[in-house]
């Protein structure tokens, strides 16, 4: 039986724009789900305005841009086993909610930027916009230890929108490849170069010292060949 796949969400080590768009995720931040969401809530909307056409029964429909994606999780976490404060088991995700110093050059502040990875589906970038936190159990001293997570995020960058861009730039988006069981290096090089010799680049790539063991789920930055 395959092992179950944790839900994760996980910052970006410095925040990005459609300008800057490539991106390096910083997994000592992820937050790493106790238990996987029974659901997972995608909205995207558009924007439409309505103009009067005299003389006629219905308005002229003007397409006015689309609103920024959202997604939307409900997360269980429990601590009665350990005694715990449940908050320690998603601290990663309040982090990430909250307002750090800006790498840009205005130095303003702002929370981080995340994705979203459930084995082979990754969200698009987004900001975490609200953690609603429900404690449902409680010591004696009033230590929570069960929380019902509400979080939702909102779209900043969805990569397969970008228009492509010249393979010599170095704001190129990077593309990403998530392992799957069985999958070896030298097989994903073809599959994405057309040469299995390509797997040194993609180890070097990639930080990779062994190119023998690899994990399901394990996302590999695509960069292009020199």
């Amino acid at each position: 039986m395959a092992e179950l796949e944790k839900l994760t969400i996980i910052p970006l080590k410095k925040n990005i724009t459609k300008a800057d768009s490539d991106w390096d995720l910083d997994t000592s931040g992820k937050m790493v789900c106790q238990f996987n969401p029974e659901s997972m809530t995608i909205n995207k909307s558009n924007k439409w305005a309505f103009r009067t056409d005299i003389g006629d029964s219905t308005p002229e429909a003007v397409f006015s841009g689309g609103d920024a994606g959202c997604l939307t999780l409900e997360l269980l976490f429990d601590t009665t086993d350990s005694g715990d404060d449940v908050r320690r088991s998603y601290f990663n995700l309040i982090k990430a909610a909250m307002v750090k110093p800006s790498d840009n050059d205005d130095k303003k502040g702002e929370p981080r930027q995340v994705v979203v990875q459930w084995g082979k589906f990754i969200s698009y970038v987004a900001v975490v916009e609200s953690v609603n936190q429900v404690f449902t159990f409680f010591k004696e001293n009033g230590t929570p230890l069960r929380a019902n997570v509400t979080v939702s995020l909102r779209e900043v960058l969805d990569k397969a929108e970008l228009p492509p861009q010249n393979p010599t730039s170095r704001t190129e988006v990077r593309r990403t490849w998530v392992v799957e069981k069985g999958q070896r290096l030298e097989w994903i090089a073809h599959r994405v170069y057309g040469n299995t010799s390509a797997w040194r680049h993609l180890a070097d790539a990639n930080n990779i010292s062994n190119p023998t063991i690899l994990r399901p789920g394990q996302i590999l930055k695509i960069v292009p060949l020199a």
